[in-house]
């Protein structure tokens, strides 16, 4: 077995986009699972009640391409917001194997108070980035080499 040399693991620490991206986003999920944790919401929920936030209910498919989630991940996700209260599952009339999303009157009014909560602290993020507007379009390529 040939050993990899240390100075490839400093490479790979100070040079892996994907090590950066990762302990970024764990960085900032800990933020905002902070931040939210007093209306009992992560930021996972936040981002999923944030998706359901439309004039009609999602279909399943969207809501997951949209959150980079399987559907089974999502049906998950969904279980403890349902159970809460804040978000009802329904069949879908147009195909009866298809389940429709809904936020309900409970679960509009917690978005509600989670989006103060949200902008100020993404304001604060954002003040700690030289190009924020960069960072989001750079990050979009990322997630769309994926579906290439």
């Amino acid at each position: 077995m040939d050993d990899v040399p240390f100075e490839i693991t400093l490479q790979v620490r100070d040079t892996c986009l994907c090590l950066a991206a990762q302990r970024a986003a764990r960085a900032l999920a800990r933020r905002f699972d902070e931040a939210l944790r007093p209306l009992e919401l992560t930021n996972g929920q936040f981002s999923l009640l944030m998706s359901l936030n439309r004039p009609k209910p999602a279909a399943m498919g969207p809501v997951a391409e949209l959150l980079a989630m399987d559907r089974t991940t999502l049906t998950a996700a969904l279980k403890p917001l349902e159970r809460r209260g804040l978000v009802e599952v329904t069949v879908d009339p147009k195909d009866r194997r298809g389940r429709l999303l809904t936020l309900t009157t409970e679960g509009q009014r917690r978005l509600a108070e989670a989006v103060p909560i949200w902008k100020h602290h993404h304001r604060e993020i954002e003040k700690h980035l030289t190009a924020p507007d960069a960072l989001r379009r750079d990050l979009a390529i990322l997630s769309s080499i994926e579906r290439r």
